[in-house]
């Protein structure tokens, strides 16, 4: 049965629900529905899936672009009814006819839905019977053809077995059995496919002598070692001459040794870089280079009176005179070259397809001006469908939130978390500076006691930035370890936890479920997945499933997922931006920072807008 279907415009303003329907929805599918799905730019999926307690739901949609109207339909998952689709779209075709922008209360439509609804059950229950009758004629036609072919195959099997009778009393040469009972087989060095030339009183045809066969095999071996030696002698190998080593007396340059200098005591002597290294670029506004070059493309191409722009639209579409309607088979050149420019910027191929998806469903029956280009409508409707996607759906400012829990009297706690090699430990330090310039407080936690060196690694950070360290060595509970740093933190009055963690891959069951303990016991504020900017595919693998692992081992009702995402090795990927969108799109959690170079200064935002021109250039 059919549980709820309402109509409501692109604002939020629901113009008619079905009031025949009694029963109360558990939860709130429609906001999930417009938050997760509508939002995001997931409009192209066929369905949506909304659990609450104690119900399931099934949630189908479509859309009138012209009117700007949502039509969405609400089930019971367990029931799979059949006909919502062509419900919804009969709704939408009758509504559509009523419809008034300046008109909210439609209940005369009360009595056309029921209509609407009884016409189309009945459609979908006639498609069952007629299921049914085809069927059910088919089965008793392959019985009758089996009965057929049964009394057939064995009037056949008579026959050839006659034939194979008269076969071999007339023709020698089919079914002949030597002597030790194989049949066409090798004897006494002949292969004997049939009956040679003398058994048939001509001359010997037909048979192979294995003998001659390999006297020429063993001739062109010969053949061929001439060959490889006349090749050897023409081709004298160059002696290899051992070069005299030239001693030099002069030590090595001072300038290429970049360790640390060691005291008497054998400590090095650590540099402190807390106060010389400038300005966190966090702190900047950041300025990419896609516009000039947008701009620079634009004046070579104006240069040239004659000469024609050769954007990637350019040889899709010619514009549209009229006030055309948009249909799907319009939409999809422009959107296949719009998915492929995708793929090109590093988008996860499952991700373009899904933006293309969505950008289609919010296009389809739009109304076009005179003389509008499809190639820029289609463009402009994905420019706002990346801008939604890659601006944070909440707030997250970590200098606020560190105060708001400084004035609890509770340190700020960030867990770094990712896959082997991403740089966690090199990019806590960036983000350990960064706070450093804001005068806050940091200590870092070394839980990544796995990896050998890792304590190391992090404890030359915390000296050089003059912070402390809390550690525990190698072999120990990670979830123990930062429990005890954010107790001394407390103590310290630390204002930020800095926890670093091993690195581990999505499929590793015991990282994962170690992660999961250490999350889950601690409750950070904030969890941060590091990822690498050179991904493509993978990053789509790497956070869904580190979401999938932290929510089926979390032993809390309403399991931390990833909060944030930090990018790593930013400045290497040239125009290749698109991983950001596909983690983005994947997690849903928003890009915090970007890493994008070598030394504590090197962390920046991302630059949403940069990002956007840079994706459709």
């Amino acid at each position: 049965m059919l549980e709820q279907l309402l109509v409501f415009t692109r604002g939020g303003l629901i113009l008619w629900t079905c009031k025949e329907f009694g029963n109360a929805l558990r939860g709130s599918p429609i906001d999930t529905l417009i938050r997760s799905c509508l939002l995001e730019e997931r409009s192209g999926d066929a369905s949506y899936n909304y659990d609450a307690p104690g119900a399931a739901y099934t949630l189908k949609w479509t859309f009138h672009n012209e009117l700007g109207l949502i039509f969405v339909a609400i089930y019971q998952r367990i029931l799979h009814l059949l006909y919502v689709e062509d419900l919804l779209s009969t709704v939408k075709q009758e509504f559509s006819q009523i419809y008034d922008a300046e008109r909210t209360v439609y209940d005369d439509f009360d009595e056309t839905f029921r209509q609407l609804r009884k016409e189309a059950e009945a459609r979908a229950e006639e498609m069952k019977k007629k299921s049914k009758q085809v069927v059910r004629p088919s089965k008793k036609l392959e019985q009758i053809a089996s009965q057929k072919t049964g009394s057939q195959g064995g009037g056949k099997q008579k026959s050839s077995a006659g034939a194979g009778k008269d076969d071999f009393d007339g023709d020698a040469t089919k079914g002949r059995v030597l002597e030790n009972g194989n049949s066409n087989r090798i004897s006494n060095g002949n292969f004997n496919g049939g009956l040679t030339g003398k058994e048939n009183g001509g001359a010997e045809v037909g048979a192979f002598d294995v003998n001659k066969l390999q006297k020429l095999r063993s001739k062109a071996g010969k053949k061929t070692d001439t060959t490889v030696s006349k090749a050897s002698k023409v081709e004298p190998k160059k002696k290899i001459t051992k070069k005299n080593r030239v001693w030099d007396d002069s030590p090595a340059e001072s300038k290429l040794d970049f360790t640390d200098p060691v005291d008497e005591k054998g400590d090095r002597n650590v540099e402190i870089v807390a106060a010389d290294q400038g300005e966190s670029m966090m702190d900047k506004e950041e300025i990419m280079s896609s516009e000039s070059e947008t701009e620079e493309d634009e004046e070579v191409n104006t240069s040239k009176p004659n000469a024609k722009k050769k954007g990637w639209f350019s040889s899709v579409f010619q514009s549209i005179a009229g006030n055309a309607i948009l249909e799907k088979s319009d939409l999809e050149p422009a959107l296949k070259a719009l998915k492929d420019r995708l793929m090109t910027k590093n988008v996860a191929e499952e991700i373009a397809e899904k933006l293309c998806e969505s950008v289609a469903a919010s296009l389809e029956g739009k109304r076009l001006g005179s003389f509008t280009r499809i190639s820029s409508t289609v463009q402009t409707a994905m420019e706002e469908a990346l801008m939604r996607i890659l601006t944070p759906r909440r707030s997250i400012d970590i200098l606020r939130d560190v105060h708001a829990a400084k004035e609890r009297g509770k340190p700020y706690v960030v867990v770094f978390v990712g896959v082997n090699g991403v740089g966690k430990s090199t990019n806590l330090a960036k983000v350990a500076y960064w706070l450093l310039q804001h005068n806050v407080s940091v200590m870092m936690a070394a839980c990544d006691t796995f990896r050998s060196g890792a304590v190391e690694q992090l404890r030359t950070h915390a000296r050089r930035l003059q912070i402390p360290i809390f550690e525990k060595g190698y072999e120990k509970d990670p979830a123990i370890v930062a429990k005890e740093a954010i107790q001394e933190a407390c103590r310290n009055k630390s204002d930020v936890v800095l926890v670093d963690t091993a690195g581990r891959m999505q499929d590793n069951e015991p990282l994962m479920r170690a992660l999961s303990k250490l999350i889950n016991l601690n409750n950070p504020d904030l969890v941060l997945f590091v990822g690498e900017a050179l991904v493509g595919n993978d990053a789509v693998d790497q956070l869904s499933k580190f979401d999938q692992k932290l929510a089926d081992l979390s032993t809390a009702p309403n399991a931390r997922l990833i909060d944030g995402i930090l990018l790593t090795k930013f400045d290497t990927i040239d125009d290749k931006v698109g991983a950001a969108l596909s983690m983005v799109y994947i997690s849903g959690a928003p890009v915090m920072f970007v890493g994008c170079g070598q030394s504590y200064t090197d962390l920046k935002k991302l630059n949403v807008k940069s990002i956007v021109k840079t994706l459709l250039k």
